[in-house]
């Protein structure tokens, strides 16, 4: 099996220092870049390249960089190992932030564009910058997203802390928050061991994270206009996430007016897609999507 290539950069927005994270294959050269873009709760690596002990195919970078693609990360501002500040890393602090690790992909591999993917609130981030810079975004993937939050069990919940996300620009967290990410929609859809490990990795970068993503979510939708997304769209969802509502996420669908676009909905999953016991289901349909030719109108 080829070897795949590790590295690590920085990104600058303004005084805010943003790491970033990359794999592909060594000896690739002129892939597509992909550009994974994390949620509210923890950074870009946690997400997305876990190693569970004893698994060996948890990392959705991994799996992406075997199949070519040149694979991106990014910890936002108040996440992982990117810089501590006294903003709440709101949706429109998110949008800077990848304008600013876009840069980057675009100087070390020479690309126009990528294809980007966003989990959650990381949707929301990866489709306002879509919006916002579209020349720079030529396929975009949207898993847990949201809309309206228009009856979503999850932010209905979420909103009995909204004075607390109004008041404060972090939030605590400990294992079991983490380890509740798993079971909040339906127990089962996950591995108890992914859970335990996703706790334990991002206990390492403290106890609190950013509450802004939080409070637009709960506060401020919708936040992203699906008329002003021309690339073509893939709308995931898990069968249980609790979200959002089918009916929200159609209606947004309806409106994008790039008819290359996709609506996938899988079951057996909830809200932490990439990490489900049905992830492989959706790695398929992601690749597919993001490979697949253009349509042809006659």
């Amino acid at each position: 099996m080829t070897d795949i290539l590790a590295n690590e950069y920085w990104a600058k927005k303004g005084d805010v220092d943003l790491f970033m994270f990359r794999k592909r294959l060594a000896g690739e050269t002129a892939r597509p870049a992909l550009f994974l873009v994390h949620g509210s709760s923890f950074c870009g690596p946690t997400g997305f390249d876990l190693q569970v002990p004893g698994r060996n195919d948890y990392s959705l970078m991994d799996r992406f960089a075997t199949a070519g693609f040149d694979v991106w990360t990014m910890d936002h501002e108040g996440y992982g190992r990117s810089s501590r500040t006294d903003g709440n890393s709101d949706i429109a602090s998110g949008v800077e932030d990848l304008k600013a690790g876009f840069e980057v992909v675009t100087r070390e591999t020479g690309a126009s564009s990528a294809l980007f993917y966003g989990s959650s609130s990381g949707a929301l981030r990866a489709a306002a910058f879509a919006q916002a810079r579209p020349e720079a975004v030529s396929r975009l993937v949207l898993d847990a997203f949201v809309w309206t939050g228009k009856d979503a069990p999850t932010l209905l919940k979420r909103a009995e802390n909204l004075d607390f996300f109004r008041t404060h620009t972090t939030r605590p967290v400990n294992r079991a928050f983490f380890e509740s990410i798993f079971t909040r929609d339906k127990p089962g859809t996950s591995e108890k061991i992914v859970a335990e490990t996703l706790a334990e990795t991002e206990m390492k970068f403290g106890d609190t994270v950013p509450t802004g993503t939080y409070l637009d979510m709960c506060a401020n939708l919708p936040v992203v206009d699906p008329r002003k997304i021309s690339c073509p769209v893939m709308i995931v969802r898990g069968e249980h996430d609790g979200v959002a509502t089918e009916e929200d996420l159609m209606a947004f669908f309806r409106l994008l007016p790039n008819m290359d676009k996709q609506f996938a909905i899988f079951a057996g999953q909830a809200h932490v897609t990439p990490l489900g016991l049905n992830r492989h289901r959706f790695w398929h349909a992601m690749e597919a999507f993001l490979t697949m030719p253009p349509r042809v109108d006659v």
